[in-house]
Formats: C-alpha cells, structure tokens, sequence
C-alpha cells in the first residue's frame, strides 16, 4: 500500500488516499473530484480546469500520467 495526497496527484487538498496499484489510487482520486466537482469547490474546480488543458494534448497527458504512476512506485509501502 502508498499513499498520495490529493495535491500530489493533480488536485487541491491534503486529502490522502492509499491504494496497492496506480490504478486504485487514481479512482479513489477521481471519486473524490466528481464529489469536490459536485459541491463546487472554487479550489478544485480550478485543478480540474488545469488538467483539462492538459489533455488537450495527449502526448503532454500520457507524460503527466506516466510521471504520476513513477511517483507512486517510488514512495515507501506504508
């Protein structure tokens, strides 16, 4: 298991989330932006337009996806 916080992968918050795999920690990550999306939080709402202009690109996309999951397989197991 690692642990990423929010802002580390692309968001706005200390939230944490941990997970086994890349894959897990990114859907925990986009449940809780659809729950930050649905309150309307100024904050994330500003992230999430940030990485929409991201993927506008998706070489510059697949490189911030790749960079990310290289993150999480360096951090320590918790």
């Amino acid at each position: 298991m690692r642990t990423m916080s929010c802002k580390q992968l692309g968001g706005a918050c200390d939230k944490l989330f941990t997970a086994n795999t890349f894959d897990e920690i990114s859907e925990l990550s986009q449940a809780h932006g659809k729950e930050m999306f649905e309150i309307g939080d100024e904050a994330h709402l500003k992230a999430m337009s940030e990485i929409s202009v991201l993927m506008q690109d998706s070489s510059a996309m697949e490189l911030w996806v790749n960079n990310k999951k290289l993150e999480f397989d360096s951090l320590p197991e918790d």
